[in-house]
């Protein structure tokens, strides 16, 4: 007779080997989770009982703190990392590892740029600094270059009804980093 695997495994939703590898550290973990239109960002440690979550945001946040663009892009990830990290402080949790769950993670993807927020928070998270997107990706250069440089101004027609200038990106999510940092 053969065992009914648990209905998470069976639904692709876990993959309980890693999951007990990360949990045996006994480190809180800093799980990265990305939606279609946010990522949300916990600090966690395991009970008996369930996960307990210490801290959480979601980029989606950025917004009451003045962000006017995407909560999907490489800057509002780096944004949110750096938003869960300070909460962590506060709260004293100096380490976790990441915990991204079933998602694929390469070198210089968004999930990296929430890990770069909160190390440069203050956090520490043992990774290697190559899987880090390059610094002009983090602040936007690529979003901006290809604002000036495309045709098709309809893509952008959202940040138009919003009335916000994409020639300020760059200068509102600098302002941002260090409304949170001093925050």
């Amino acid at each position: 007779m053969r065992a009914v695997p648990y209905r998470r495994k069976r639904e692709g939703r876990t993959n309980y080997k890693k999951r007990l590898i990360l949990l045996q550290s006994k480190v809180p973990r800093l799980i990265i989770r990305k939606t279609n239109t946010q990522v949300i960002l916990q600090i966690a440690e395991y009970d008996i009982k369930g996960d307990k979550i210490l801290c959480g945001i979601s980029s989606s946040a950025l917004m009451k703190l003045g962000w006017k663009y995407s909560c999907k892009n490489t800057p509002a990830y780096y944004l949110a990392g750096l938003l869960v990290a300070k909460k962590a402080l506060q709260k004293k949790i100096k380490v976790a590892i990441v915990d991204v769950g079933l998602q694929t993670s390469g070198v210089g993807s968004k999930i990296y740029a929430c890990v770069k927020g909160a190390i440069d928070a203050g956090l520490e998270i043992p990774v290697s600094e190559d899987a880090f997107p390059s610094e002009d990706r983090i602040i936007g250069k690529n979003i901006f270059d290809f604002f000036t440089i495309n045709k098709n101004q309809s893509q952008f027609a959202d940040y138009k009804k919003q009335g916000t200038d994409l020639k300020k990106f760059q200068s509102e999510f600098e302002s941002l980093k260090k409304k949170i940092l001093s925050g």
